[in-house]
């Protein structure tokens, strides 16, 4: 009897401890998703992919198909090929993504606005502007225009730079280059495009949009709206007792807010999941300090939306906003192609996503090249360019501008690949390039859909070094 009862209070005690720790394992599992909520990275995938086809397919006029096929291969997007499914409608002008059925997004195309997602059960604002009313409203062009054929060097020199460019290697990863455009002393001289790709094909700048957001807010700061210097205007932050509030507009263009928006492009940071948000900088403004402001930086998207918001609220709204970026930089560049994407509040999508040709990136570089003057219109303050080329604290990143003005080990890097240590970039996801070489009076943009983790740099410090070489050569010649 005894030995009865003693080993059922035994398997009681065993049953205890089996309960206790599938509790435990149950409240691990529960605290693992409330924290890193792998339902909201699995729908910023479905949204990178309806947003991407979407904007590829209605505004750069590319086949889905290949687009899908290209956007999967993309590291983090890669291992869902297998499960993501997408549909395109022609006639409503949307685009779904979905993981077989689930975690579904939706991205629709508006004219002159490119795409939008649609988040929650609430429509997305749409701003009301004529995108084509806003482009013949003027200013006229201050920069030359370009004739309508691609233009092909005579210079066998720089022919071989551009065949390099374009070349692929003989194993995966490829580099599908798109396109490059080659500017010096205001004259194109060279350029070359992908089968399917023409000379006003735009074309995807990912994170070369965060310099447009640094221009803007150089255009506002010449006009006395705002400054690099002033605490962030930022209604969540208005009590002085929020360490917040002293976040200045410069810490965020330079990535040193120390707020916790730290980019890993894993789908668990805030910069990838702020994408499955209607209002992205709402989202954004609500990240706690990890670190004083100015003392720590760390590459953030979500940092250049929050400036977004800032561009809207001093421009006076979404609509003020548009006619402000076609009024004071796009048609003054003769930018014809820019498209700017929005957030389902009408704010712009500051930190990536607009689109634009290949000669239109360049115009925008010659914009910088220029020290923020084109023609004899001032549109950047004095010193801007220059601010925003300068090195933050032990980094090669300036203020929405890469930069090899640094002793930054990449910096260096590119340097000895025979990019001059002057030259400063916008740089994108998948090896977006617009390289600006003052010493060279040069410009040079390089799009395409590389995979590889570097961005193809090497091919395009390639490029550039060639390019030097052939248009220092006697034979210069161009079309």
């Amino acid at each position: 009897m005894w030995l009865a009862r003693s080993t059922i209070s035994g398997v009681l005690v065993n049953l205890r401890r089996f309960l206790v720790g599938l509790l435990v394992f149950a409240g691990l599992l529960v605290a693992g998703w409330l924290t890193y909520r792998p339902d909201r990275a699995l729908r910023a995938a479905t949204t990178a992919v309806a947003e991407m086809i979407c904007a590829k397919t209605f505004v750069s006029g590319l086949d889905p198909q290949t687009t899908f096929a290209e956007t999967m291969e993309r590291p983090g997007l890669r291992r869902l090929r297998a499960v993501m499914r997408y549909r395109v409608e022609p006639d409503m002008r949307v685009v779904d993504a979905s993981l077989l059925g689930l975690h579904a997004s939706r991205a629709s195309y508006h004219d002159g606005l490119g795409c939008v997602s649609l988040q929650g059960q609430k429509p997305p604002y749409v701003p009301h502007s004529d995108i084509s009313a806003l482009r013949a409203a003027g200013p006229a062009a201050a920069l030359p225009d370009f004739d309508a054929t691609p233009v092909e060097p005579a210079n066998p020199a720089l022919k071989a730079a551009l065949d390099h460019a374009f070349e692929e290697p003989g194993a995966p990863p490829l580099r599908r280059t798109k396109a490059v455009v080659v500017i010096k002393d205001g004259r194109l001289i060279a350029e070359r495009y992908a089968p399917d790709i023409g000379v006003e094909t735009p074309l995807m700048g990912f994170s070369m949009t965060k310099t447009v957001t640094n221009a803007l807010l150089g255009i506002l700061t010449r006009q006395g709206k705002l400054s690099p210097q002033i605490p962030a205007p930022v209604a969540e932050w208005r009590d002085p007792s929020d360490g917040r509030h002293e976040i200045t507009i410069e810490q965020l263009m330079r990535m040193t807010s120390g707020l916790a928006l730290d980019e890993t492009n894993s789908g668990f940071d805030a910069s990838s999941q702020m994408a499955i948000h209607r209002d992205m900088a709402a989202f954004a403004v609500h990240a706690p300090l990890i670190s004083p402001p100015g003392q720590r930086w760390a590459y953030s998207s979500a940092s250049t939306q929050i400036l977004a918001r800032i561009i809207r609220d001093a421009a006076g709204g979404p609509e003020q906003t548009i006619a402000l970026a076609w009024r004071e930089l796009f048609n003054p560049l003769g930018m014809r192609s820019a498209t700017l994407q929005y957030d389902g509040t009408g704010t712009m999508q500051g930190h990536a996503n607009m689109l634009a040709s290949a000669r239109d990136w360049a115009r925008l570089g010659l914009l910088y090249l220029g020290d923020g003057v084109v023609g004899d219109r001032r549109i950047l303050p004095e010193g801007w360019v220059a601010m925003s080329a300068t090195a933050t604290l032990d980094t090669d990143y300036g203020a929405g501008l890469w930069t090899n003005r640094s002793p930054h080990v990449h910096a260096l890097g590119r340097a000895r690949a025979g990019i001059p240590p002057d030259a400063f970039f916008a740089f994108g996801l998948l090896g977006q390039r617009l390289v600006i070489m003052p010493s060279q009076h040069m410009v040079v943009v390089r799009l395409g859909d590389t995979i590889d983790p570097d961005g193809d740099i090497k091919g395009v410090a390639r490029l550039v070094r060639e390019v030097i070489t052939a248009t220092q050569a006697p034979a210069t010649a161009a079309k």
